[in-house]
C-alpha cells in the first residue's frame, strides 16, 4: 500500500494512495512525514521561494532518513517564465537564483549530484487553433509542440497539412515506429500526431486558459552536468547512477526550463530525441530518465483516458497517472530513497523514491503539500 498525507497548513489528512480512502496510521515512519511537512509550507508555484522549499525540505527530509538516494526537482522557473510576463533581467536572476539553491543543496549534503536541464523555453509566437475540427484533437495541460489527433475527417487531415505552423503530421504507425520494441496500447494513441514548429503551441479541447508567455522548445539535446560521467542520452542517466550507487550518495536533480544557453556549470549535451521527436518537460521525458527505456507511451498527446467515464478512478490525488510506474530508479533501487519537487503530481510517481514530497497545487493554485510512501 502507498499513502499519501495531504497537509493544507490547517490541518493533515492521510489516505490510501490508490482509492483515495482516508485511513488511520500513526507508525514513526508516518509521523516523520507530518512533521517534515509541517515544518515546511509550500510558498506557491510563482513565489520566488518556491525553489528555496525544494532546497530546504530535501535537507530535512535527508537527515530524518539518511538516503543513498535523493531525487529533485525545481519548476519554479519553469513555470514562473511560463505563465508570467517578465523582463529579460528578472528571468535571468530566476535562473541564477535555481542555481544558487541546487550549489546550496548539494554543498550542505554532500551528495554527488546529476544535474540535468529539461531543456530551454522561447518566447510564444502564437496559437494553432484546433477546437472546430470534425475529430477531437487534444493537448495536454503541459504540452506545447504536441497534439494529438483521434478520428480525424479527410477534411481535417487536409486543413491541419495545410497550417504553415504545423512542422510535422505523423500518423500512428510512423510515430510508434520510431521506438521498436516498445508495446503501446494502441487503443489509446492518436491516429495522428501533430507537431508545431518552434514558438508554437496547439488551441484544443483541454487547453487552459490562461495565456502562456513561453513554451519549451523541445530540442533534441539537453545538458548534463555530473562529475560520474557523461551519458550520450537520456536513458543512459539510470545506468550511470545506478552503477555508483554501491559507494556513493548520489542526487539526482532535475531543473526545469532550462537548456544549454542558461546552464550555469560545465555540463555536456545529452541526446533529448529519438529521430525528429523531442521530449518536452513532462511526464514521458522524466520516465525515460528514471527508467532508462523510452516512455513516450505511458502520457502520449492529449489525455489517453478523454473517452472513458470513470467515477471511482484510482490514484485520485496523482492527476493522470492510473497506477505507479514499474521500474522507476527509486522502485527497483534496493536502498532507501527520497524525492523532493515543486511539480505538482510528478514527484511521488516518476521517481518511484520511498518517501517523496511535493507541493499539492492544481492550475497554480496552491493547496498544500502531499508526503507519499511507497511501501
Amino acid at each position: 500500500m502507498s499513502l499519501a498525507i495531504i497537509d493544507a497548513r490547517e490541518y493533515q489528512r492521510l489516505f490510501d494512495l490508490r482509492t483515495g480512502a482516508q485511513v488511520e496510521d500513526d507508525s514513526p515512519e508516518i509521523l516523520m512525514v507530518r512533521g517534515v511537512l509541517a515544518r515546511h509550507p509550500y510558498p506557491g508555484d510563482i513565489d520566488e521561494a518556491g525553489n528555496r522549499w525544494v532546497s530546504d525540505t530535501a535537507l530535512d527530509l535527508i537527515e530524518q532518513v539518511q538516503p543513498r538516494l535523493a531525487c529533485l526537482c525545481y519548476a519554479h522557473q519553469y513555470i514562473a517564465c511560463r505563465y508570467t510576463p517578465l523582463s529579460e533581467s528578472r528571468r535571468r536572476a530566476m535562473i541564477e537564483g535555481v542555481f544558487q539553491e541546487v550549489e546550496r543543496f548539494v554543498r550542505t549534503c554532500g551528495y554527488t549530484p546529476v544535474i540535468v536541464g529539461t531543456g530551454g523555453l522561447t518566447p510564444l509566437a502564437g496559437e494553432i487553433d484546433l477546437s472546430r475540427l470534425d475529430g477531437l484533437a487534444i493537448s495536454s495541460h503541459w504540452s506545447a509542440r504536441y497534439a494529438g489527433l483521434h478520428r480525424p475527417t479527410s477534411g481535417d487531415l487536409d486543413f491541419v497539412r495545410g497550417l504553415e505552423h504545423i512542422e510535422r503530421v505523423a500518423d500512428r504507425e510512423e510515430w510508434v515506429g520510431l521506438f521498436p520494441g516498445t508495446a503501446p496500447d494502441l487503443g489509446r494513441i492518436p491516429e495522428y500526431l501533430l507537431v508545431a514548429r518552434k514558438g508554437w503551441t496547439f488551441r484544443t479541447t483541454g487547453t487552459p486558459l490562461r495565456r502562456a508567455h513561453m513554451i519549451p522548445s523541445a530540442g533534441p539535446a539537453i545538458p548534463v552536468a555530473t562529475p560520474l560521467g557523461s551519458p550520450e542520452d537520456i536513458t543512459k542517466i539510470r545506468g550511470l547512477i545506478e552503477k555508483n550507487l554501491a559507494d556513493t550518495r548520489i542526487a539526482l536533480i532535475i531543473i526545469e526550463g532550462i537548456g544549454a544557453g542558461d546552464f550555469r556549470m560545465p555540463h555536456h549535451a545529452c541526446g533529448n530525441h529519438v529521430g525528429w521527436y523531442c521530449y518536452e518537460p513532462g511526464e514521458a521525458q522524466y520516465l525515460t530518465i528514471t527508467t532508462g527505456t523510452h516512455q513516450v507511451f505511458a502520457y502520449p498527446a492529449g489525455y489517453r483516458f478523454h473517452d472513458e467515464n470513470d467515477t471511482n478512478p484510482d490514484y485520485p490525488y496523482s492527476g493522470f497517472f492510473k497506477s505507479v510506474p514499474k521500474h522507476t530508479l527509486g522502485r527497483d533501487f534496493q536502498g532507501t530513497s527520497v524525492a523532493v519537487g515543486n511539480r505538482s503530481m510528478l514527484t511521488h510517481m516518476v521517481f518511484g523514491a520511498g518517501i517523496s514530497v511535493e507541493c499539492f497545487a492544481r492550475n497554480l493554485y496552491n493547496q498544500g503539500t502531499m508526503g507519499v510512501i511507497h511501501r
